[in-house]
């Protein structure tokens, strides 16, 4: 796989099935090289016929259906700014819009009786109709959490519920108002109320928490049905309307914790957790849908040892959660009815694709994935162990180049993943791909910290000032990634132990900078939108409050611990050269804490090449703008090769920033 082939990439980005499951609505998502952007169109799977249901010349998403089959409801984006909510006869014809924001319509679903729709979108203050900067009036900001990255500022628009006639009969009704966000919605089986999830107690921006509400779909006072004792998400109504089953941890200011699945009883609010014997992560990060009732039973997706699976739990917590669907393979999107479990799976050389469960087994229904394959040459990983310092076992993967030669030597990358509380695993990483087709061996892993385990794995690099202590970041996570390089050069005789790069993002790029710190073994690193001064995160990141979470004590308390824990302090040990990529607009890792290490890099006379992509948050390369992947793809593969000979010079491109 080659840079520019992401312009090539087609897959199936979420599924939604109709109520007596005949038919399945799909998003397929593709990229526009002429415009810069990225298009998804819906498309209608009965059987094994795959129709267009919209044509793809704009943003179209989150099909959702009415409950007689009718009908589907869907987000669009067909004018220059904003969304529309769109509705339009399954069986084809023209779609009728009901509503139209200035920002993204961010979920909808029909009411039970197929007559409104419900929708979550942002409610902007008037400042924002005001054009020029110099004219609008200042913000007032009194809480910690007042922007997001690749949201932007939250404190004056805050996400709220609005109801619409779904035959287009007035304007939307905004059921939910106020200064804090509304997320989540899920129709009682009446279509009286509306549940929702928000922090609305004074000290929601200190301690994270959040509660379960239910609202009159007509509009009024909401009612609070949990007790603010910690964090719930994404509600769904059971069909007999006695219970709400939510995503739940127990406390969001000592991470990490699993995301459990519970039920709340609207009568007495008592919360039962349904999933605490898997000792999983029941919520995956970027879960696409809320848990899905069938009956009385309720499926939900697991991260476990590299892979995303479903799960199935009965709501009366008497048996153990069952797995559902299981594989080498990662589900990202799922939908199920009492007639078929459809789902979205991505294996390591397969984009994602949609998928049916026949009896036991998955069948594959669209070939977007495979289209793909068939022109571009894909890798496989093989999955090996290594054993760290203390004789804990790590997890791991190598990628052989594409054009693999027997008996050859190849440059490695160990890529280290963010969060930390994520996952690598068997899924299609065009990042993998595009490395090991230039010509490197691309080995990845789990270490400590990472989810996918139990959760004693994951709060293992909690600070050791913390209630429940770990090694704190750059402990055993550090002794993990060294033992899993040393196998990697013991199991694999074509690694050439003279040429090993590292690199990584956010946490990954934390740990770049880290490791090039604390060994001289790697020849060249890349480091992107990494933290590298702990203390100064803390007050310009937008969850900056967060770490505190991770390492007990606040930045206040012991700005040492803090220090200790960043890479800056280590910073005139680095010999390694070092290339920094940041995005001008990044709040999670503000591109301040590329400065700071550029600048200290420079003055020391180290080796070290800075770049900044205008316009991108923290999310350049899963949605950053393709160009700006492509490009970001071509600086990679140069700096690598010039310090590690990965490609042979007649594959070499220059990248067209390289000279900026």
């Amino acid at each position: 796989m080659k840079p520019e082939a992401i312009w090539e990439m087609e897959y199936v980005g979420d599924v939604r099935l109709s109520p007596d499951g005949s038919k399945t609505a799909i998003v397929v998502v593709s990229l526009d090289r002429e415009k810069n952007e990225y298009r998804s169109r819906i498309e209608l799977v009965n059987g094994g016929t795959v129709k267009p249901f919209t044509r793809g010349d704009h943003r179209d998403s989150k099909p959702r259906w009415s409950k007689d089959g009718s009908t589907l409801a869907f987000v669009s984006h067909r004018e220059e700014k904003g969304s529309q909510l769109y509705v339009m006869p399954a069986d084809g014809g023209e779609p009728k819009r009901l509503a139209e924001f200035p920002e993204e319509i961010e979920d909808a679903a029909f009411s039970p009786d197929g007559k409104r729709i419900a929708f979550l979108a942002r409610d902007q203050s008037e400042s924002y109709t005001i054009e020029k900067p110099k004219d609008q009036p200042p913000r007032k900001i009194d809480r910690l959490i007042y922007r997001l990255d690749s949201v932007g500022w939250t404190i004056d628009r805050p996400r709220h519920l609005f109801v619409v006639d779904a035959e287009g009969k007035g304007e939307p009704v905004q059921i939910t108002s106020g200064p804090n966000d509304t997320s989540g919605l899920s129709w009682s089986p009446d279509g009286k109320k509306l549940a929702f999830v928000s922090a609305r107690h004074d000290t929601w921006d200190l301690d994270r928490k959040t509660d379960l509400y239910v609202v009159s779909a007509k509009g009024g006072e909401p009612t609070r049905i949990t007790k603010t004792d910690s964090a719930h998400h994404s509600p769904s109504w059971s069909p007999d309307g006695s219970m709400i089953a939510v995503a739940w941890s127990p406390a969001p200011m000592d991470s990490p914790h699993h995301a459990q699945i519970a039920v709340v009883e609207l009568a007495t609010s008592k919360r039962r957790i349904l999933t605490e014997s898997l000792d999983r992560q029941c919520m995956p990060f970027g879960s696409m849908r809320e848990p899905a009732w069938e009956g009385d039973d309720i499926y939900f997706t697991v991260e476990d040892a590299g892979r995303t699976h479903i799960h199935r739990v009965s709501s009366d917590g008497n048996e153990k959660p069952e797995p559902v669907v299981t594989g080498v393979l990662q589900v990202t999107a799922f939908d199920v009815t009492s007639e078929t479990i459809a789902f979205v799976a991505t294996k390591p050389a397969l984009l994602p694709d949609l998928f049916v469960l026949d009896g036991d087994s998955p069948r594959r229904i669209t070939k977007y994935g495979e289209a793909f394959a068939s022109k571009t040459p894909l890798a496989e990983p093989i999955k090996f162990t290594a054993i760290s310092a203390d004789g804990s076992e790590v997890e791991a993967w190598c990628m052989k180049p594409t054009e693999f030669t027997e008996g050859k030597k190849y440059p490695m990358l160990l890529n280290i993943h963010g969060g930390p509380f994520t996952q690598y695993g068997d899924r299609f990483f065009d990042e993998f791909q595009v490395y090991a087709g230039a010509g490197y061996v691309v080995v990845y892993s789990n270490p400590r910290g990472s989810s996918g385990y139990s959760e004693a794995w994951g709060r293992a690099i909690r600070g050791p000032k913390a209630p429940d202590p770990g090694s704190g970041w750059g402990g055993v996570d550090y002794e993990d990634l060294m033992a899993v390089t040393d196998e990697a050069l013991k199991r694999f005789e074509f690694i050439d132990g003279g040429r090993l790069g590292v690199m990584g993002g956010s946490y990954g790029g934390f740990m770049t900078s880290w490791m090039i710190g604390h060994t001289d073994r790697f020849k060249a690193a890349c480091s992107e939108r990494a933290v590298n001064n702990h203390l100064t995160m803390c007050w310009t990141s937008d969850i900056g409050p967060f770490f505190k979470s991770y390492f007990g004590p606040s930045y206040l308390e012991d700005p040492e611990e803090y220090l200790r824990m960043s890479p800056i302090r280590y910073v005139e040990k680095v010999h390694t050269p070092v290339l920094i990529l940041h995005s001008e607009n990044d709040l999670r890792c503000p591109i301040s804490q590329a400065e700071e290490l550029f600048t200290a890099l420079r003055i020391l006379e180290r080796e070290v090449e800075f770049f900044r992509f205008p316009g991108e948050s923290h999310e350049l390369s899963r949605a950053g703008s393709p160009k700006h992947r492509e490009e970001r793809f071509r600086i990679l593969l140069d700096w690598f090769d010039r310090h590690l000979g990965g490609r042979p010079a007649d594959h070499k491109e220059k990248p067209e920033a390289a000279g900026r």
